[in-house]
């Protein structure tokens, strides 16, 4: 690794946190120069799928999450809703006893190349499952086998009561045989994907050039609407192109200033007004129940951070809410933890802890000086992708009031931060290993907090803690328990409390959903890691439908759309 001191690599930083302005200021100031009106892509758009529609999406972070459910389908898939998934291949999933479930095949379904998919489809997948499943849960230690109750009908056995089964259904996809006689299930540390394009899912899309998976992938991936689908009414649009890397440099021109380049793409914060001023683009904003992982090394990283004062002190440092008014130009929430308080039964807990920063002001002299007795003179080493670079200019800027100083190893995209991720734990480990990782952590897991506790059960792959036996046992009571439960809630709250109290991770502001969407497309965005591609609507005044120019009254800029 290139470490690189960079402190303060992002110079003209005057605020609290580190920035000179405040975009909605200008916003303010420019919007009483121009003529604004609503967001009516929705209204205009066509309710079916339009021949020749196309869109262009570029995700950086989780892809393999993000489109997963677009090219393949299981009983469940993820939704807008309290309860984060909605009905897709089942029409039903019922709980006969604490260890069988029983699902109802929808009738008249077919894979992607036109075969049938029936209960058989069904206990050869979950053959090849167990052969070589996923490992995020304990799904592959708790399922003895699937059983053939008739050709709609099939019942589940589990070892023991398993709450998040019906959580784990959403993950639990189904291909072909060729597909599985050739590739397997494939599972390991990462949520399943096509590892070659062809009709081999049941998804609502057909991948048909490169592929996506989380260890893997290529840098474009272009899907195709699939004739088959059982929702006549989906997807949307006949072509998705997705772009996993984009050069950082063209990302706002191609969004902004161009069509037919980038139709939707995450933007910094602080971008807001340029894109809602732009000929092509509008802002589209949502609550998330996303995250930005910092991951702290305890088991070789600085020595220093085996101290719990060193730890907690780390994160008295951060100023929340001026990360989240400055940095994040307020498009988020606070928390102490990297739970959501969204979750099913969680906003007490939440309530019950706010952030250190909310409980002793960091600015402060007489707080500033005890974190400076405590910090004073360290240096940590960060790897971080260059897409995060300015979050970590309010992150660095804060510390840096304490006396610590952070030396950089950026990365350029996200297959090489999950290589430094598990460098760590490599044998032998790197010569000079991270003492900070930061990346996007989505909620894919979808309204569950165990998208989050993986982080802090030690015997995970993405968890950097030190091995605590009572503590992991804890944890993997979660997935035991069914969500919404007194007992879940219970759990969660202690796994929360103790999470907060040993400060495990460097915790931030949970971000909101902030988007450059094209003029003439309509897309809600998820609080989860999906990215609905079937629900994607164009315009005709569209580019791929539409022929000419745009109109100069089309050009006229949108006022935020913001979701709820």
């Amino acid at each position: 690794m290139n470490w690189i001191n960079r402190r303060f690599f992002m110079a003209g930083m005057t605020s609290a946190a580190g920035l000179s302005f405040c975009p909605e200021q200008v916003f303010a100031k420019t919007a009483e120069r121009l003529r604004f009106r609503l967001d009516d892509a929705l209204e205009r758009a066509a309710p079916l799928r339009a021949p020749g529609s196309h869109v262009k999406l570029y995700l950086p972070s989780f892809p393999h999450i993000y489109t997963s459910h677009a090219v393949s389908a299981g009983f469940l898939r993820p939704a807008r809703n309290a309860q984060g998934w909605e009905y897709d291949l089942a029409e039903k999933v019922t709980q006969i006893d604490s260890v069988t479930y029983r699902v109802s095949i929808r009738s008249g379904l077919k894979f992607q190349d036109g075969s049938p998919f029936t209960a058989d489809s069904v206990i050869l997948n979950v053959e090849a499952f167990l052969k070589d499943p996923f490992l995020f849960t304990l799904l592959h230690q708790n399922l003895l086998r699937a059983e053939k109750i008739d050709a709609l009908t099939v019942d589940f056995h589990l070892k023991e009561k398993y709450g998040a089964f019906v959580q784990d259904l959403i993950w639990l996809h189904f291909y072909t045989p060729a597909y599985l006689e050739k590739n397997g299930w494939h599972g390991e540390a990462w949520c399943p994907n096509l590892k070659e394009p062809g009709p081999h899912g049941m998804g609502p899309f057909i991948l048909t050039e490169g592929y996506i998976q989380g260890d893997r992938k290529t840098a474009v991936a272009k899907m195709t609407a699939n004739p088959h689908y059982w929702r006549p009414d989906e997807p949307k649009v006949e072509t998705i192109t997705i772009y996993t890397q984009y050069d950082p440099d063209k990302i706002l021109p191609d969004a902004l200033t161009k069509e037919g380049l980038l139709d939707i793409t995450p933007i910094p914060f602080d971008a807001k007004v340029q894109t809602i001023t732009s000929d092509y683009a509008k802002v589209v904003t949502a609550p998330s129940n996303n995250n930005f992982a910092i991951n702290i090394n305890m088991l070789n990283g600085n020595p220093k951070l085996k101290d719990l004062k060193v730890r907690v002190a780390l994160n008295k440092a951060l100023h929340q809410r001026n990360l989240l008014n400055f940095v994040y130009d307020g498009e988020g929430q606070i928390k102490a933890t990297m739970v959501p308080p969204t979750f099913t039964g969680l906003s007490e807990t939440a309530q019950q802890l706010p952030p250190y920063s909310d409980l002793e002001d960091p600015n402060d002299p007489t707080i500033n000086q005890e974190l400076k007795n405590i910090l004073n003179g360290l240096t940590l080493r960060v790897t971080t992708m260059d897409s995060l670079l300015w979050l970590w200019k309010g992150i660095e800027f804060q510390l840096s009031k304490v006396g610590v100083t952070l030396d950089y190893n950026i990365l350029s995209n996200e297959t090489e931060i999950f290589g430094a991720l598990f460098s760590i734990k490599a044998d032998p480990p790197p010569k000079t290993p991270w003492d900070l990782i930061g990346w996007r952590f989505d909620d894919w897991y979808f309204n569950h907090p165990w998208s989050v506790f993986l982080l802090y059960n030690s015997q995970m792959p993405w968890s950097f803690v030190p091995p605590n036996p009572e503590f992991d046992s804890k944890i993997a009571q979660v997935l035991t328990e069914s969500i919404g439960s007194p007992e879940l809630i219970k759990i969660t709250a202690e796994v929360m409390r103790q999470a907060h109290d040993q400060a495990y991770l460097l915790n931030l502001p949970g971000p909101n959903q902030v988007v450059a969407c094209n003029k003439e497309v309509y897309w809600k965005p998820y609080r989860i890691s999906t990215s609905g591609l079937w629900n994607i609507q164009v315009t005709p005044d569209h580019w791929s439908l539409r022929q000419g120019e745009l109109s100069q009254e089309r050009k006229t800029p949108v006022h935020i759309v913001r979701f709820q």
